[in-house]
């Protein structure tokens, strides 16, 4: 895989066709092979071919034409990115520092550093973060699986107990990470036994894997989960560590996850949170490979999914 970086990036890649050309090499491969019509689904040059664009034409550039259903696209349809005004050098670059950063990268900071309105940066940034999430069917999580949860925004205080009370509303939010691996982290409105489990069956592969938690009651008390090994820590009794058992890698996927909110967005509206988490859990589990390798997952990701909601009105609850 290329070295990439932004000085790179803005050097080679200053132009619409050379941001078009990587993006169908990122998509399709080299010299643009397995490039694939997204209307028909028909695969391979000799079935579509680009579009020549001559004096006096009006076909703009960068079109395919596919030779078994007649229809004409581009690399970006089908995408996160089809009907998108923002030229692509722009998205290139956005897509570059968001996989780069790894905290995140704010709208805010997008509209500063490529030059559009806030309200696109912060359009392009949920797109991305669209792009990030993986559904569940398509790659369970195996091995050893650690489950907890946490609160996100509200104020706590302490009482005699050591559960914490909330003076304002906070959001749970709850992560399974596999060791050494990939992570899944979404809101859960209600935590408790029946959505904990349903969470645990849709994300984890019950015959390749593991459950490790807390002593929490909506994990039950048995051995089991489902067809799943189970093993508790007891944080009660100051237990952490017995063994190979503990949340500590769940619980550093947590310390991540907060930092970035806090550092880097310090507010978002809880109506957006799952895509925060989507960002955040797609970071830590390609955490091993190089920021253009990220970068080309990201795009890889955008296949198939489409996002035209327009941007809602502020919530009036939101993480602080």
């Amino acid at each position: 895989m290329e070295t990439l970086n932004l000085a790179r990036l803005a050097k080679e890649y200053s132009d619409e066709g050379a941001a078009r050309l990587k993006f169908e090499t990122m998509r399709w491969g080299k010299d643009c092979q397995n490039v694939t019509c997204p209307k028909c689904g028909v695969i391979g040059q000799p079935n579509s071919y680009r579009v020549k664009v001559g004096a006096g034409s009006s076909t703009r550039e960068g079109v395919w034409r596919c030779r078994s259903c007649k229809k004409q696209f581009t690399v970006t349809v089908g995408t996160v990115f089809e009907d998108s005004h923002v030229p692509l050098t722009k998205w290139l670059l956005a897509l570059h520092l968001l996989s780069a950063s790894k905290k995140g990268m704010s709208a805010h900071q997008i509209h500063r550093m490529l030059g559009v309105r806030y309200q696109t940066a912060w359009f392009m940034m949920h797109r991305l973060r669209y792009a990030m999430s993986v559904e569940p069917i398509a790659a369970k999580l195996r091995g050893v699986v650690e489950m907890d949860e946490t609160y996100m925004g509200g104020k706590r205080k302490y009482g005699k107990g050591r559960w914490p009370s909330f003076t304002r509303k906070a959001v749970s939010v709850v992560a399974l990470v596999e060791r050494d691996g990939r992570a899944r982290a979404f809101p859960m409105e209600r935590i408790d036994a029946e959505n904990v489990h349903q969470a645990i069956y849709k994300h984890v592969d019950q015959l390749n894997a593991e459950m490790m938690t807390d002593e929490a009651h909506h994990y039950g008390g048995g051995d089991r989960i489902g067809r799943m090994q189970h093993t508790r820590i007891n944080h009660g009794r100051g237990e952490y560590v017995n063994g190979r058992a503990h949340t500590n890698t769940v619980e550093g996927f947590f310390s991540l996850l907060k930092r970035g909110i806090v550092g880097t967005f310090h507010h978002i509206g809880t109506e957006h949170l799952q895509r925060y988490c989507d960002e955040f859990a797609f970071r830590y589990s390609a955490r091993k490979v190089d920021d253009a390798t990220r970068a080309e997952m990201i795009y890889k990701g955008s296949e198939g999914k489409r996002l035209t909601y327009k941007q809602p009105a502020r919530s009036s609850e939101g993480l602080a």
